[in-house]
């Protein structure tokens, strides 16, 4: 039964479709879903900051039911985008209307394509990893597996991690520097790695190369099976949900730094390196990624498994209602940077 809340993620293409079959502002209804209505619930429902107990968790550990959830989201992912093609090609919808599913679609990609990919991408068994990736695929961000695994996860809170935003750094900057560096880093740590196997950077066993590869096929089947038209619109469905990415980055990791020892290394990543929200809609949607501080204290653990604790920062308000905030720089600045004072006293 503690895993059916997570089937609430099935909410979102159900609201797609709305948007898909739908005319005028009811094609916003996924916005208007996500960005008003759930910061609005998350104000009148109490944070969850409770745990599982020692047993609850070891039979939680064992039940499957929420990795095949996880598993289920890849055909529904892939209908949805099929349904995307021929919906965005229907006669006489205006340019807002192309938006608002547009936008829809974006919100799939972000929330099922990047964030359920994220959580396969951090299992240690091929089936999940490719499942990831395909998702990942989904939203032409595939580079963000051997960067944010290698890169991200051993780098948090430090200058030279690209998604951890900077004490007053504007968030529409730092879309372009966390993604841009994130692409460049995965090339890097991809060719260090084929490096230390002796091998060129050149090879299939670079994930780089392949992902590049299949990034090209899928844009050049969209465009032979459906035209420029829909290759653009799926362009802007995947860019809507890298952007969703890289604001949940910004907010997750705002300001929070790791001291630097005298050897020159970083203390180990703890719980107060990044920021958590208990806010339980959010929770649900999103797979308990909002629980960050523990994910980053232990990437592997399994996101039903995710705690709270005392000592990790926590957001104000819930994931959705974050991101609103983060979208005006001053105000922002003036809830965060108070927080992160208080902190450091």
């Amino acid at each position: 039964m503690k895993a059916l809340k997570y089937f609430s993620v099935l909410i979102l293409p159900v609201i797609a479709y709305i948007s898909f079959t739908s005319k005028g502002w009811m094609t916003y209804i996924p916005i208007i879903f996500v960005f008003i209505f759930i910061p609005f619930l998350e104000l009148f429902i109490k944070p969850n900051k409770n745990n599982f107990s020692k047993e609850e968790e070891k039979k939680e550990k064992e039940n499957k039911l929420y990795t095949y959830l996880l598993y289920a989201t890849l055909p529904i992912q892939i209908l949805f985008l099929l349904l995307f093609f021929e919906s965005i090609q229907e006669p006489n919808l205006t340019n807002s209307e192309i938006t608002g599913r547009i936008l829809a679609m974006g919100i799939l990609c972000g929330v099922i394509g990047i964030n359920v990919g994220h959580e396969l991408g951090h299992r240690n068994n091929r089936v999940d990893e490719f499942i990831g990736e395909m998702l990942l695929l989904t939203s032409l961000n595939t580079h963000f597996l051997p960067y944010h695994n290698a890169g991200h996860h051993f780098n948090v809170a430090t200058p030279e991690d690209a998604a951890t935003a900077r004490k007053n750094e504007i968030i529409y900057l730092f879309w372009i520097r966390s993604h841009i560096s994130s692409y460049i880093q995965a090339w890097k740590l991809e060719n260090k790695r084929m490096k230390n196997e002796n091998r060129s950077w050149f090879h299939h066993q670079n994930r780089m190369i392949i992902y590049t590869f299949c990034n090209i096929i899928l844009l050049g089947l969209i465009y032979l099976f459906y035209g420029q038209f829909v290759l653009f619109a799926f362009v802007a469905t995947a860019i809507t949900g890298i952007v969703l990415l890289e604001t949940v980055n910004y907010i997750e990791h705002y300001g929070l730094l790791r001291n630097k020892k005298e050897n020159g290394r970083y203390e180990r990543v703890q719980r107060n390196h990044s920021w958590n929200s208990d806010h339980q809609v959010g929770q649900a949607l999103l797979f308990n990624l909002s629980r960050h501080s523990d994910h980053h204290y232990n990437g592997a653990k399994h996101y039903q498994l995710l705690k709270s604790l005392p000592e990790s920062p926590q957001m104000p308000t819930g994931y959705p209602g974050m991101m609103l905030l983060s979208l005006f720089p001053p105000l922002w600045f003036w809830v965060m940077n108070t927080k992160i004072k208080k902190l450091s006293n």
